[in-house]
């Protein structure tokens, strides 16, 4: 819920701090005191537009902040986390406008975009009144409204399910589909290409190998000489080095039994030497014979290296992509030469996917129609005691075009009302009145207030034209609709004023010779004059205090 809000600097109002609590509270005050800056100040720090005629003559901006309390689980949260902004205990918002019309927005004091500011906002107040432009009076919030009405039997997970099935069956149709009009395109490119390739046979990791070779042979005489050279070093004078080795170490071993240990160790060392020479010696020799040195070897080699890259370069990819490449078009071909039956067997999963989508849609609307049904009769009792007896609230659904099927179903979901008796049923924010259109959010909110995300609800001139009986009524569902959500009220009206458990008193007074805004929290005693004014006007008698006491007890 709202629990402070700070004004600095806005039209009539210096500096204000006010703060907010749970259940029914009211702001009261005489016309043109400023009530409707209160709410131009919310709706900034919410989002809506700047206006830099907002700002206190005198001031060089003005700054709205409101701070929120909202359980763990509110789509707030959600939306700070997907944005990166850190989570606090509160939620603080706060706009600044300059007085040539900047604007600056930030959300638990890390900037962010006004828009942003909006998103969050519509998940956190409602504002209802002769005004409106979204909220309930926005067609696109109604099917949500009327399935979060609903609750989980609607079954709308299997929905979502069937329709993500029935998506990827056709994504998957669609790319067969377009693979085999690009493959008939080409045909003649694509049997050229097949024929070229396979007459190549490349393989994977052949480049490589051939540009190590190329770089072998071109370098083979070099090679040849250095090798010959290191076997010439281990056979000097034609014995080699691992024979001289192994006659040192017959000298040492006639004697190693007249010798200490020293020798010993000489001869495991010279035993260890010949080995190795020996092996480096063969080894040497192997090489040297595998070293070829024939130009047509090394021609053939370049031949097939440069060949798979040209290849390569023509079809656009690695050489080492060519044997996939391959694969690729023979798998084209073979799709075209068996009359596209792996296409049929796509389009037959689309369709049963379609049909099962279709099936579940067809559950949700039905559970959807008998949920407006359940709706509309609960609004309906809350009609008469608000002055609408004669209207008519009505929940219409609707098929929606294929292309506008969704997740959601294939429902579009109109919240309308009929004010006369036989007029036809219109969209709810064109047929009512500013007074009526309150009164309608006011019975709506009342049956929606236990599945609503949205905390904090206000309602401007809720009570505009009527009075009496009707006014206590409206007060009346207003502390009813209290005990489920906050409910703040600008309101004219004694009756609903008197049901309050928190009371604002908006004034206005005239400064060192400038016009100031004041909002004051009334004690108990206070509320009971301000209800007295109400009533009787500006000279408050023991009788008005007397009905007043009688409307707050």
């Amino acid at each position: 819920m709202l629990v402070r809000l700070s004004i600095r600097d806005v039209v009539l109002i210096d500096r204000l701090d006010l703060s907010f609590a749970d259940g029914l509270g009211v702001l009261t005050g005489e016309t043109g005191a400023g009530k409707s800056i209160l709410l131009d100040s919310l709706g900034l720090a919410l989002g809506d537009r700047a206006d830099a005629g907002l700002v206190r003559s005198g001031a060089d901006q003005l700054s709205v902040t409101a701070e929120f309390d909202l359980p763990k689980a509110h789509p707030a949260r959600d939306i700070l986390k997907d944005q990166g902004i850190a989570e606090e205990d509160m939620l603080i918002v706060r706009r600044t406008v300059t007085r040539d019309g900047r604007s600056r927005a930030s959300i638990n004091d890390q900037s962010a975009s006004v828009g942003l500011l909006r998103r969050i906002g519509e998940t956190l107040v409602e504002v209802h009144g002769q005004f409106d432009t979204h909220g309930l009076l926005d067609p696109a919030t109604h099917r949500s409204v009327l399935d979060a009405y609903a609750g989980p039997s609607l079954g709308l997970t299997g929905c979502r399910a069937a329709w993500k099935l029935w998506q990827a069956a056709r994504a998957a149709r669609d790319m067969a589909e377009r693979d085999m009009k690009a493959a008939r395109d080409e045909e003649d490119t694509l049997r050229h290409a097949e024929k070229e390739l396979s007459a190549l046979k490349p393989q994977r990791g052949e480049e490589a190998d051939l540009a190590e070779r190329r770089q072998t042979l071109m370098n083979g005489e070099k090679l040849a000489d250095g090798l010959n050279g290191a076997l010439a070093s281990l056979t000097p004078g034609g014995a080699d080095i691992a024979t001289a080795l192994r006659g040192a170490q017959r000298h040492l071993e006639r004697i190693a039994g007249m010798a200490g240990p020293a020798v010993s160790t000489i001869i495991d060392a010279l035993e260890r030497a010949a080995i190795e020479a020996a092996e480096a010696h063969e080894l040497l020799e192997r090489t040297v014979a595998d070293i070829d040195l024939d130009p047509r070897r090394l021609e053939e080699v370049e031949e097939r290296l440069f060949a798979l890259r040209a290849v390569a370069r023509k079809h656009g990819c690695e050489v080492g992509d060519l044997p996939s490449l391959l694969d690729t078009i023979r798998r084209r071909l073979a799709a075209l030469e068996d009359g596209g039956s792996d296409l049929a067997r796509l389009a037959k999963e689309e369709q049963g996917a379609r049909l099962s989508y279709i099936e579940a849609a067809r559950a949700i609307s039905r559970a959807r129609q008998a949920a407006a049904g359940r709706l509309d009769g609960l609004v309906a009792t809350e009609l008469p005691p608000l002055k609408l007896d004669r209207a008519r609230f009505v929940t219409t659904i609707s098929d929606l075009p294929e292309d506008q099927w969704g997740p959601e179903g294939l429902d579009r979901v109109a919240f309308e009302v009929a004010t006369n008796p036989g007029a036809a049923p219109g969209p709810l924010g064109k047929i009512a009145s500013g007074g009526e259109l309150a009164r309608f959010m006011l019975a709506l909110k009342v049956v929606l207030a236990r599945v609503s995300s949205v905390p904090t609800l206000v309602f401007d001139e809720v009570d505009a034209g009527i009075g009496g009986a009707t006014a206590a009524a409206v007060g009346e569902r207003l502390a009813r609709l209290a005990d489920d959500v906050q409910v703040l009220v600008v309101t004219h009206s004694p009756q609903v004023a008197a049901k309050a458990r928190r009371h604002w008193k908006v004034a206005k007074f005239v400064t060192d010779g400038q016009t100031v805004t004041t909002v004051s929290p009334l004690s108990e005693d206070d509320r009971l004059e301000e209800v007295a004014r109400m009533l009787s006007g500006e000279s408050i008698t023991d009788h008005a205090r007397a009905a007043a006491a009688s409307l707050m007890a």
